[in-house]
């Protein structure tokens, strides 16, 4: 398994893998092409976060991670949020998330930068949950609100 970081040619297996994951963990129906606007914003402008895509032999792209940036004032130190974690089905359940979080821990360590990793993810997502801890991750006490500026196609 190889981990890198993702390019522009890697545009749309992410956002397929995006579409994916909306739909399998929230019952959410994306529109591709907003989706593949994203991912591509995205890869032209590293300031919005970095794709990390695990390769299997061939070059097949298994699984993905997404960081995104948040600073904290109080750590005075960024914490990185983990998003759009996608594993192909035919490569659940062989270690390629835990490739993919290893190679951002070490990357997160290594720049002295970095305070904390986390994510949020959906309640009842237990099989991500365990997958989660199994990492070390922790619960906290916040809980996640949200205010919607924009709506889903645009509309109100």
């Amino acid at each position: 398994m190889k981990i890198r970081t993702a390019l522009a040619y890697d545009i749309a297996v992410i956002a397929d893998y995006n579409i994916k994951l909306a739909l399998e963990s929230e019952g959410l129906t994306l529109d591709p092409p907003t989706v593949n606007a994203g991912v591509a914003a995205l890869l032209r402008d590293s300031s919005k976060g970095i794709y990390f895509v695990a390769e299997a032999a061939g070059g097949t792209v298994a699984g993905q991670l997404l960081i995104t940036y948040e600073w904290s004032d109080w750590r005075n130190a960024n914490i990185w949020w983990i998003q759009s974690v996608y594993v192909a089905p035919e490569f659940r359940g062989s270690g390629v998330f835990q490739a993919l979080f290893q190679h951002v821990e070490k990357i997160a360590r290594d720049s002295g930068e970095v305070w904390s990793l986390r994510l949020y993810m959906e309640k009842q997502n237990e099989r991500a949950r365990r997958a989660y801890q199994k990492m070390g991750m922790k619960e906290m006490s916040y809980e996640v609100l949200e205010y919607c500026i924009r709506k889903p196609g645009g509309g109100d």
